[in-house]
């Protein structure tokens, strides 16, 4: 593979020895989830240890699409720049009935955002530059690879941690346990919690080609989606560009495929070929898979937590894993650290269920909707299928019926316990503007902020960053207009005042810390 896959060290960890004393909060799993969790953890000043029962970021290049709220959120955590710098940007999506274009979109037409839409990045490098930033954390974020949790027991005010090492076992007490080890959980299968869902018998291709050109290149990365190309006849295919000259390739399969018959080259490269003709190319890296969607009912078990692909799965057309997974850790880390500190009572956690249960839900929705269009299960849903694409080239109606995947959005809240009033922005994710040399979203996210806009400035509110712009930019003034929105540390907008009134905004303060209802 292009990638130069470089172990993590191991290091004994103090345990085998002598007991160590209580952790704060334990993380099992080091993939993009478990160690934003923890980075977000620190940057509240809380300590954490990461289990891994591996040493090397993970194989392939699986989640790809980064929307822009998540790098957002990797920025506050300190790698977005990295991110932004090494992936590929784009915003355009193209779709395609056979060999004929249906349409095109644009997903942030308008300027005035540090972030794009989406960037595409592989994610061994999300995880190699977590891991790197983590290790810039020593004192607040252990690291341990190789440690391999083997069982776990709630005792009501910590948990109990079994962990194996290549030099033997020993244990662990936390005050709290975050599972983040992805879809197949050992945690979640422990516990023999209920993860309900939907799965879809169709089969997909993932191979990950390196060519110097793609036979489609346009002016600049976009996101091509055929339904019934000429190249792969009756099934659907999509097409987006990685970083290092490599080039994501989805071909639908049918529900009756051999994965391991597929998954080698005498299968796979006839398939490239018929797509990029006698473009030269070298195969990465591939894989055949099927998916579900299903999702835990509870995200919060007393002490123990659930986060990312362990509490919730859905298919990969409209990135909605990793990115979802990634808002997951957005949405608890400020509100563990408020119940460690005693800032908030352990109550709030509940409202890491309330919220991100909701928001994975949505997610489970449009992927089942996509996923559904993609492959019609029956000759009358092909034709309302095939219709609608015929349409969609000369009736803009027919374009929001067709579904190759609702990308990534981070979802409202609002309605939900935490936030306050009816506004419509209330619940609603921040969205970035410019202000003065730099942007909203990094002075306005990491902390309870008040942002007042216009003359009249707001009172100063304990637990609160005041954020006074008397002079708005055009793009803020048209985003937001004026008055006085009390913004919660993951960017969420949980009350708007038309007037600074001191007793309404600690009043709403209150409430988003689960202190008032």
């Amino acid at each position: 593979m292009a990638y130069d896959y470089t172990p993590f060290p191991y290091v004994a960890p103090p345990g085998l020895t002598e007991p160590e004393a209580r952790h704060p909060v334990v993380i099992v799993g080091a993939g993009p989830i478990g160690l934003a969790m923890a980075i977000d953890l620190a940057q509240h000043g809380v300590r954490s240890v990461v289990l891994d029962d591996n040493n090397v970021v993970s194989v392939g290049s699986r989640a790809i699409c980064w929307a822009k709220r998540t790098l957002e959120i990797f920025d506050r955590l300190g790698v977005g720049d990295r991110m932004l710098a090494k992936g590929v940007t784009w915003k355009v999506g193209r779709l395609f009935h056979g060999d004929k274009p249906v349409y095109s979109f644009d997903l942030l037409p308008e300027e005035g955002h540090k972030y794009p839409a989406f960037i595409n990045l592989q994610q061994y490098y999300v995880e190699q530059y977590l891991v790197e930033r983590a290790q810039e954390l020593p004192e607040l974020i252990d690291l341990r690879f190789l440690n391999k949790v083997t069982g776990h027991t709630d005792k009501g005010d910590h948990v109990l941690i079994d962990v194996e090492t290549p030099d033997g076992t020993y244990q662990l007490e936390a005050d709290y346990y975050i599972a983040a080890e992805g879809a197949g959980s050992p945690t979640r299968k422990r516990m023999n919690l209920p993860f309900e869902g939907q799965t879809f018998e169709e089969h997909f291709l993932i191979v990950d080609v390196e060519m110097q050109k793609s036979p489609f290149e346009s002016d600049s990365p976009e996101r091509w989606f055929w339904f019934a190309p000429p190249f792969h006849h009756g099934q659907s295919a999509l097409l987006h560009k990685q970083p290092d000259n490599i080039y994501r390739i989805d071909l639908q399969l049918g529900p009756d495929t051999d994965p391991k018959a597929e998954a080698t080259e005498e299968k796979v490269i006839p398939r490239i070929k018929a797509i990029v003709g006698d473009t030269p190319f070298r195969l990465d890296w591939m894989s055949v898979y099927k998916f579900r969607c299903a999702k835990l009912d509870r995200f919060v078990h007393n002490r123990v937590l659930f986060v990312g692909d362990s509490a919730h799965v859905v298919s990969p057309f409209g990135a909605r894993g990793g990115n979802g997974g990634i808002q997951d850790a957005d949405n608890l880390g400020w509100k563990l650290a408020a119940v460690l500190s005693g800032d908030a009572p352990a109550t709030l956690l509940d409202s890491y269920n309330e919220e991100r249960s909701h928001g994975s839900a949505e997610n489970i929705l449009n992927s089942s909707r996509a996923t559904n269009f993609m492959t019609p299960k029956s000759p009358i849903e092909a034709l309302f299928r095939n219709a609608v694409l015929d349409l969609a080239e000369t009736h803009p109606f027919a374009r929001k019926l067709i579904n190759s995947g609702r990308l990534s959005q981070p979802c409202s809240l609002h309605g939900k316990a935490l936030q306050t009033g009816e506004h419509p922005m209330v619940g609603q994710s921040l969205i970035d503007a410019p202000v003065g040399d730099g942007w909203l979203v990094e002075q306005a996210q990491g902390a309870f902020t008040l942002l007042s806009l216009g003359a009249d400035a707001a009172p100063d509110v304990e637990g609160i960053r005041p954020l006074h712009i008397a002079e708005p930019s055009p793009e803020l003034s048209r985003r937001y207009g004026t008055g006085h929105y009390l913004i919660r540390p993951d960017g969420h907008i949980c009350a708007r005042f038309d007037s600074a009134d001191r007793e309404h905004i600690t009043a709403a303060l209150a409430r988003a810390k689960g202190q008032a209802r």
